[in-house]
């Protein structure tokens, strides 16, 4: 059974797995957290709650199914915009494979799909084909909390609620915490977006990462 989500914030329903167990590429060469990921919003506040966490389980084992891909297409039949992962991240090619799939029978929908998983060298064959469609725009996260971002490979970071930044900065902090008519995490001409950290977990990361 498909289950997709619909965030306050967000301006469509997105499809999403529990964080962090789902997310390998989280943990730096030495088995910690990126700070990025220390800070991680889906391991906080609502995402504790079973009617919340619960469908982020099941979606682990639904995506396996033969008739997914095309529940998925059917699902979307009215969507124009979508979100891949407002939690947890593409942790299995197989399931990469699966989105890829849909994503090519789903011209009429915008995706964005934020993900570190193109630390993997497995994954950059697909995550190209991703980005080469039209309505794809594919988001490599930064591990940072300062807005430092890897030339020509992240394609989006958090940054500082005071940090000056030459990046299209998220808008959403001071519009109530939502995306209002934005929609520069779909637009593949914005080539980074900073999203200001909030929260007192992520400023605790902010304050440790600056020393």
């Amino acid at each position: 059974m498909i289950k997709l989500s619909k965030t306050s914030k967000m301006p469509c329903r997105s499809w999403s797995l529990e964080a962090l167990i789902t997310c390998p590429a989280s943990k730096d060469s030495n088995g910690e957290l990126v700070p990025a990921c220390k800070g991680c919003y889906a391991t906080t506040g609502m995402y504790h709650m079973p009617n919340v966490k619960k469908p982020r389980q099941d979606n682990k084992e639904d995506w396996q199914r033969d008739s997914w891909v095309q529940d998925m297409v059917d699902e979307l039949d009215t969507d124009r915009y979508f979100r891949w992962f407002d939690s947890g991240d593409m942790y299995s090619l197989q399931l990469a494979e699966k989105i890829l799939e849909i994503m090519k029978l789903t011209p009429w929908v915008k995706h964005w799909l934020p993900t570190r998983m193109y630390k993997f060298k497995k994954f950059t064959s697909i995550l190209d084909t991703m980005e080469s469609l039209d309505n794809v725009v594919i988001r490599k996260s930064s591990d940072s909390v300062l807005g430092v971002t890897i030339k020509g490979i992240t394609t989006s970071t958090i940054v500082p609620e005071d940090m000056v930044t030459k990046h299209h900065k998220c808008p959403a902090y001071n519009n109530n915490g939502k995306c209002g008519k934005c929609r520069a995490c779909w637009d593949k001409s914005v080539p980074v977006v900073a999203y200001v950290a909030h929260g007192n977990k992520m400023k605790k990361i902010i304050a440790t990462s600056a020393t």
